[in-house]
């Protein structure tokens, strides 16, 4: 997959505070893949937990380990 969509979307969010508010306020990499898709960006949760650790102007992806959570 390539990650252009990702990195438009997260270019987006960055001059959209109450997009970015919406983003920062849920839990999952899919709730935040839905927020995109709503937008029209086509990429998944698991794409966005691929691009964990990569940067795109102000904002760096990363994946937040959960206590108790499944691999």
């Amino acid at each position: 997959m390539s990650f252009t969509e990702v990195k438009k979307f997260l270019k987006h969010m960055q001059s959209d505070l109450d997009l970015k508010e919406k983003v920062l306020n849920v839990s999952t990499a899919d709730d935040v893949a839905i927020i995109a898709q709503n937008l029209g960006y086509k990429f998944s949760g698991d794409d966005l937990l691929r691009f964990s650790g990569q940067k795109v102007d102000q904002v760096t992806v990363r994946k937040v380990e959960h206590p108790g959570e499944y691999h």
